[in-house]
């Protein structure tokens, strides 16, 4: 079957040839798209049709390395504050006396009220009267009088 070159003329004319306004470009690729860094960012936008690179840098811009992100969220969380805490109630056996550590245990901390669980009545008597003040002295000095400020004993 012949073809009526009249029909359409640059049918078997090469592209180099033909006139800017007759070449058709693909839907997507009607934007220019903007010069890549480099061959890989330049292939990656022709394939796609469009640059990515400038999205691409501004989710890179973004990162933040892991030590960073790990810093706040410990200060967030106040981390190091709960840690100081877990420490004292470590600490305890070795700081108070061992008959008293026998029946006496740190129950909780908040806001510098240390809460102790006493076994029994007369023990909570014994160490309210005779030794709170030396225990007391004892956690000031090993955590600061700003961990510690005060101590809450109850039976329990």
């Amino acid at each position: 079957m012949p073809t009526d070159q009249s029909a359409n003329p640059s049918a078997n004319q090469p592209r180099a040839a033909l006139p800017r306004s007759s070449i058709r470009r693909p839907f997507f690729a009607s934007r220019p798209a903007p010069v890549p860094r480099d061959a890989r960012q330049a292939a990656l936008a022709e394939w796609r049709g469009l640059d990515l690179d400038p999205l691409e840098r501004a989710w890179a811009d973004q990162s933040q390395p892991v030590a960073a992100v790990l810093n706040r969220v410990v200060a967030e969380l106040n981390l190091d504050r709960r840690l100081a805490e877990a420490e004292v109630f470590k600490a305890w056996g070795q700081l108070v006396d061992p008959v008293v550590a026998a029946h006496a245990q740190p129950a909780g901390l908040r806001n510098g009220t240390l809460f102790v669980n006493v076994d029994s009545s007369v023990w909570l008597n014994e160490i309210v009267r005779y030794r709170r003040r030396e225990i007391l002295d004892r956690l000031q000095h090993a955590f600061g009088p700003d961990m510690v400020a005060k101590i809450s004993f109850r039976v329990g």
